[in-house]
This record gives structure tokens, sequence and C-alpha cells, in this order.
């Protein structure tokens, strides 16, 4: 697997290395020593998995406190652009975002540490997302940034009329209020 280093500390994307023949492939999608090595150590406490339609962005959710997680993300089916946002409040890319696309053609993973809010938008017409955590889900510590909010300034890769969102998401806080 090569591991590459994104713009903002702690984020890291992870391509595999696929071997391909007649029978179709094999890869190695999670290797713990490779994986602490050159992310660090990490442990991962439970996966997860998500299916989503074309136009569904599900985000940016992140967890406070001790409740917060790491996340490695990958899509098993379909296509997504992932994000992920730097809401360390003593970092110099605070309110900064790293966008990727996964998809289940690249078998790309995004690793995002605990400090960033994160969400991802189904490009394909269906998407089946899966991501390891390194925290149990707290819904008392959930909380929800305002994917249009104009500090972030994302870039969509599709039109805003072809984005829904949840109700719960349509109404998340702003950068500068949490």
């Amino acid at each position: 697997m090569e591991y590459l280093k994104t713009e903002i500390e702690g984020l890291w994307i992870i391509e595999p290395l696929i071997i391909k023949d007649e029978r179709g492939y094999f890869m190695e999608s999670y290797k713990k020593s490779e994986f602490e090595q050159k992310i660090g150590k990490t442990d991962f406490i439970q996966d997860n998995e998500s299916k989503s339609s074309f136009g569904i962005f599900r985000g940016l959710h992140f967890q406070e406190g001790d409740a917060a997680q790491a996340k490695l993300v990958k899509v098993i089916q379909g296509k997504v652009w992932d994000i992920a946002v730097d809401i360390r409040k003593t970092s110099s890319t605070f309110g900064k975002y790293v966008a990727v696309e996964l998809s289940e053609e690249n078998k790309r993973q995004f690793f995002i540490p605990r400090g960033f809010a994160h969400g991802f938008l189904a490009l394909s017409e269906t998407a089946v997302f899966t991501y390891k955590v390194d925290n149990i889900y707290s819904p008392v510590h959930e909380r929800t940034i305002n994917c249009t909010d104009s500090d972030i300034a994302i870039q969509w890769p599709l039109d805003q009329s072809q984005i829904r969102l949840s109700e719960k998401d349509r109404k998340g806080k702003l950068l500068k209020d949490i």
C-alpha cells in the first residue's frame, strides 16, 4: 500500500496494491502493523456500512470531546466524494478541507483522525460506504456542521440542486459556532 500525505496534517489517502488476473483481483485493505508504522497507533473497534443514492450528502459530522472518532473510510460499491474539515481550533489549517474521490474502481481509502468533521456525497446511482472507527457512537456528543457554510467554502462536484440533505444535516451549525 502507498500512504499519501495530504496538505492537512493527519489526513492520509491510502492507495492499495491491487493484484489483478483473469479471476478478478486481490488486495490487502488493512494491515495493522503497516498502518501503525506509516500513520500511527489507532485502535479500531467497530466497522460500519451505509448505502446511499445519487446526490445524498451525509455530514459534516463529528463527535465532541472524549467521544471523538478517527475513521478509515472506503467505498465497496459505486463512487463518493469524501470530505474532511479540520476543526482543531489550534491548527493552522482550521476550517480547511481535503476532498478525495473514493470508488469501487480506485479502491482508495481515506484516514481521518480525531479533530475533523467528515461527510461524503454519493456520485453514483448507489454507493456502499464502509468505515472503521476507534470509538463508539455517542448520540449526545454528535455534532453537525452545515455543509453550505461560506467560511469553509466547499467546492462541490455537483450542482447544489442535485445535492440532498437530511433535516439534521440541513440544520447543522456554522463552523464559527462550534
